[in-house]
């Protein structure tokens, strides 16, 4: 079974674009969805298909606090536990 990690770079990779062009899924985890141009709506509707992926529910300002990728595998993984 694949890692958080795994799960999560995947989603990256297939949900999420910048100026057309899909965000590189082997991107540092120390890296925000912002910084690397995500607009505002796709991370928002991204929050929706992680939590459908891992189905984990949370309110809007838990996501706004996550920071980075490694944040949120940390967030997911803290969830499965």
């Amino acid at each position: 079974m694949p890692s958080t990690e795994e799960r999560v770079r995947a989603l990256i990779g297939e949900h999420l674009e910048v100026d057309g062009q899909p965000v590189d899924s082997s991107l540092p985890l120390s890296s925000t969805l912002v910084d690397l141009g995500v607009p505002s709506q796709d991370i928002v509707a991204f929050a929706k298909v992680v939590g459908e992926e891992f189905g984990v529910t949370y309110a809007p300002q838990d996501f706004a606090e996550i920071t980075n990728v490694g944040k949120l595998i940390e967030f997911l993984d803290a969830r499965a536990a």
